[in-house]
């Protein structure tokens, strides 16, 4: 029998694909960014029109100012398939291998963030809120985080994952009634 020419068993050619799972909130939150860089820019050329100060020079400049302000705000585009999580920057994209991980740890600051490394020594650093916020996302990490921890090679950061696990618990507890339970509507 030939290698590379198998036809797949019954069972693996009905089964989907699982699908890409994304931030959900992303598109918002780059629509932000490039809202206040724009009244950034707008206020800046505005303002220095009006003084009789605007020469190309300054315009460029106000322009470089407000699309630093936009790589600044832009958050990474967060997205999780079978066995792996990706963040993509504006110009940089760090993908793990979740189904190989080896530490999970938190980074305090001005930002907490989720550090996740996997044993080829490839690291994503990722906002706890993002998962927090979708728990689609969440789940497929999730899964794949515990085949690592069965396995035994997630070494650092069950704590860590027990602790997202709480929040992204308590949210969801926290925004879906119970059955026959209803809300009021703000």
């Amino acid at each position: 029998m030939e290698r590379g020419c198998e036809v797949p068993g019954p069972d693996e050619a009905d089964e989907p694909p699982e699908p890409v799972v994304y931030d959900a909130h992303w598109r918002g939150e780059r629509r932000t960014a490039i809202g206040v860089a724009a009244l950034l820019l707008a206020l800046l050329l505005v303002v220095d029109a009006g003084l009789g100060r605007l020469t190309v020079v300054r315009g460029l400049a106000w322009t470089g100012l407000a699309f630093l302000l936009f790589v600044v705000l832009l958050p990474p585009r967060v997205s999780a398939a079978p066995g792996r999580l990706s963040s993509r920057g504006l110009f940089t994209r760090r993908t793990v291998r979740t189904d190989r991980l080896i530490s999970v740890r938190w980074v305090d600051g001005v930002a907490q963030r989720m550090i996740v490394c996997d044993d080829d020594g490839h690291h994503v650093e990722v906002d706890p809120n993002v998962m927090v916020r979708n728990p689609a996302l969440w789940r497929r990490f999730d899964r794949d985080a515990r085949g690592s921890l069965e396995r035994g090679l997630l070494l650092c950061g069950g704590t860590a994952i027990a602790q997202l696990a709480g929040r992204v618990g308590l949210r969801e507890t926290d925004e879906s009634p119970s059955p026959g339970e209803t809300r009021p509507v703000s």
